[in-house]
């Protein structure tokens, strides 16, 4: 196959970007030791940050090689609808009205459970908010359940390994979570309506083995860390200030009930999001300052990505059509770590005539690998953003986040490939 000069061009700054990422974290670390220049390297290590950087780097460079024209336009040719609804999905979901009532009724099943309340917390906050994203959305459970496990895992006093495979478990746990039904998760919606994927077929294929997995994820992680919860994290839980009336709650449960409604129309889902910040200021004594910076980087991350991945269609499909169902399961998790998830199912569903098997292993080898990196699954920059201030030197290394996942993502693999 004949390759254009973009696309060689594409594919080395889309290695950049990968090779970025990996070293987002020295980049925080050259921050302290040269502070004349601090700000400039805490931009760069910015994990979320990396793609949109590249992204820009990748237009410019178009536009002197191509013409502006042509830049212009392969720019304006992508769809941003993903990193648009992340943006509000994560702002509504983390608002302190919706995250009072799910923290309370996770303290209220927490107590009905015959471990220590706090303990149960924590494992119903990696295994039961997964497993909501069936419902309400892979980034809106991203979002709670980063929120809900902060003060209680992700801070200082927990031993860096843990909290690293605390985090693999929660992205691997959110990435196969939202196989239950046909919207949630980003790599099915891709595939769901070409091969009439329905939520009952997702439930019955995909669903129990997901829920097993999960299951089994948050338990093991959970049995690590029970020594290091505790009994006063419950207290930041379970003691917010003042009390939201009931009312206010549910209006924020509409809010993020009709955005993830419309999660296909961003003209819709956004003039609702600005409804959504006047309401908020109208009321603004039961609320906390809105997550606007975190979603705004996700947003920018993932819509570098949608720009930097449109160019790597040349070498990916191929690969992904060449593959016989076995290898396309691994292929498509190892493909996971350096692509989004969703990215490569899409690639899928445009091969003619794949097989109902291969479709299976592509779609589930997507989503088992979705917690190996940043980049894998889509809401995986929402719980990086939101955690990162309880790693050291506030930021999340790429290979301390590949070892913690492992073990999760073998779990994952073993269920889907029974």
């Amino acid at each position: 196959m004949e390759i254009n000069t973009m696309q060689a061009i594409g594919a080395g700054l889309f290695a950049c970007a990968l090779l970025h990422t990996f070293a987002a974290k020295s980049l925080e670390s050259l921050a302290y030791r040269y502070p004349r220049h601090a700000g400039l390297f805490h931009l760069l290590g910015e994990v979320e940050v990396v793609f949109g950087f590249w992204a820009f780097v990748l237009i410019v460079v178009m536009a002197l090689v191509s013409g502006r024209t042509e830049a212009i336009a392969y720019a304006e040719s992508r769809q941003y609808t993903e990193p648009l609804f992340v943006f509000v999905v994560m702002v509504v979901a983390a608002s302190r009205p919706i995250l009072e009532i799910v923290r309370h009724l996770l303290v209220l099943v927490a107590r009905l459970t015959p471990v220590r309340t706090n303990l149960a917390l924590a494992w119903l906050g990696l295994a039961a908010v997964p497993l909501m994203g069936s419902l309400i959305t892979e980034p809106a459970a991203m979002t709670l359940a980063s929120l809900m496990l902060a003060p209680q895992i992700f801070r200082q006093g927990i031993p860096e390994w843990l909290k690293y495979g605390a985090l693999g478990v929660l992205f691997v746990n959110v990435s196969i979570g939202g196989t239950l039904t046909s919207y949630a998760a980003p790599p099915v919606l891709m595939v769901a309506s070409a091969w009439n994927w329905d939520t009952a077929f997702m439930a019955s294929t995909f669903g129990w083995k997901s829920g097993l997995s999960v299951l089994i994820n948050a338990t093991g992680i959970t049995f690590l860390l029970r020594s290091h919860i505790h009994k006063e994290t419950l207290s930041i839980i379970d003691n917010p200030a003042p009390q939201v009336p009931l009312l206010v709650s549910v209006i924020h449960l509409m809010f993020l009930a009709a955005v993830v409604t419309l999660a296909h129309h961003p003209v819709l889902f956004l003039g609702l999001f600005l409804l959504f910040l006047g309401y908020t200021q109208a009321y603004e004594r039961y609320q906390n300052p809105l997550i606007l910076k975190e979603g705004l980087l996700v947003g920018f991350f993932l819509a570098g990505l949608v720009v930097l991945g449109g160019m790597q269609q040349w070498w990916l499909q191929p690969i992904v059509s060449s593959l016989g169902p076995t290898a396309l399961f691994f292929g498509a998790l190892g493909l996971t770590a350096i692509t989004d998830n969703a990215a490569l199912t899409y690639l899928g569903s445009l091969i003619a005539g794949i097989s109902d098997q291969a479709k299976y292993m592509l779609v589930a080898g997507a989503v088992a690998g979705g917690g190996l990196t940043v980049i894998a699954n889509a809401p995986n920059p929402a719980g990086v953003a939101l955690l990162r201030r309880g790693f050291n030197d506030e930021s999340i290394g790429a290979v301390g986040l590949l070892l913690g996942a492992l073990p999760p993502t073998a779990i994952a693999a073993l269920f889907f490939l029974l």
